[in-house]
């Protein structure tokens, strides 16, 4: 008699599935569940259903702590680091730079062409550019362009200043969230906050994976 064979899905050694992560992470960052699904080419309808299943999973009270949960997943490279808490943050230099556009692919060739700069990298209505060392980011999708940018601020060990800056009272909108991972694994990290007088800044951070134990 053969053995019975489970079907379905396999399971994970995560508190979610890759599918919930990757909603969390948008929702982390601010994304209504409309800029979701568009983003990632399914239905409101299956985005809802993701980050039900990711609150009830948590024990969370809904959408506005998930923004607020710092869990991270078991796959990331940040995953791994330890976080150390010792050592006082260190806010800067200036990292990037925001500016929303109602046309990310004229605005992306504007940039490029007109005013030179150098194309990093682009990916899912957002495009990058190198300015001597300052990153510029454009968000297209903007029904009104704001006047006003972002800034964000790099630090070594997102966590950790996460960690202090609550601690100082600072009022943050999402816990640290992973946006985007490149090629090589380096992982785009962000956590967004408010200003005394209610206008979001940024810190974010680079983590690049641990490099292979050498072989024996």
């Amino acid at each position: 008699m053969t053995a019975d064979v489970k079907r379905g899905r396999p399971p994970f050694d995560d508190a979610l599935t890759p599918a919930e992560w990757r909603v969390v992470e948008a929702v982390r960052h601010g994304l209504t569940n409309r800029q979701i699904a568009k983003a990632r080419g399914v239905s409101q309808d299956a985005v809802k259903y993701h980050v039900t299943n990711a609150v009830q999973k948590l024990g969370l009270t809904g959408r506005r702590a998930l923004r607020q949960w710092t869990g991270v997943a078991r796959g990331a490279a940040l995953y791994d680091k330890d976080l150390d808490m010792s050592k006082p943050v260190k806010i800067g230099p200036i990292a990037q730079i925001a500016r929303t556009v109602g046309d990310i692919e004229a605005a992306r060739a504007w940039y490029r062409d007109v005013l030179g700069l150098t194309h990093l990298y682009s990916f899912e209505g957002m495009a990058f550019f190198d300015c001597a060392g300052t990153r510029l980011y454009l968000q297209g999708g903007a029904a009104k362009p704001a006047t006003e940018s972002i800034l964000y601020f790099g630090v070594d060990d997102i966590r950790a200043a996460h960690g202090h800056l609550q601690a100082r009272g600072a009022d943050f909108i999402s816990a640290p969230h992973m946006i985007h991972r490149h090629p090589d694994g380096t992982e785009e990290w962000l956590a967004i906050l408010n200003d005394n007088e209610g206008r979001p800044v940024a810190i974010s951070a680079q983590v690049r994976p641990d490099p292979p134990p050498p072989r024996p």
